[in-house]
C-alpha cells in the first residue's frame, strides 16, 4: 500500500480501484526496470503510481551524483490518463474503463 497527500488531497492505492498495470519488462534489479500502475479514486481522479530503477524516470538522488529506485505518485489530468490509457491499455481494458469510441 503506498499513500500520499498531494495539494490537500489523499492518494492511496489501498483505496482506490486498479484499472490497469504496465511494466517494461526488465528484471526488477536492473537499473531501467519500470512498473506503472493507473488507480481511480471514488472521486474518480485517477493517478499513477510507478516505481524504478536507477535509470528510469522514479530514480532517487542518493547524493554525491548518484541514483538509487525510487517511487512516486502522480495525479493526472483527463487527457494525461487518456494518453496513458491508449498507450499501456488493452483495447477491452480501455472501453471497459472509458466506454466505446469512435471508428
Amino acid at each position: 500500500m503506498k499513500k500520499k497527500i498531494i495539494n490537500g488531497k489523499l492518494y492511496n492505492t489501498e483505496t482506490a480501484t486498479l484499472v490497469g498495470e504496465w511494466c517494461n519488462n526488465y528484471p526488477t534489479n536492473d537499473f531501467n526496470y519500470c512498473d506503472e500502475s493507473l488507480y481511480r479514486k471514488r472521486t474518480g481522479e485517477y493517478f499513477l503510481y510507478g516505481e524504478g530503477g536507477p535509470l528510469s524516470k522514479y530514480r532517487e538522488s542518493c547524493g554525491n551524483n548518484s541514483w538509487g529506485s525510487g517511487e512516486e505518485i502522480t495525479p493526472l489530468s483527463a487527457q494525461e490518463v487518456m494518453q496513458w490509457a491508449e498507450e499501456h491499455l488493452s483495447v477491452n481494458k480501455y472501453i471497459e474503463e472509458f466506454g466505446e469510441v469512435a471508428e
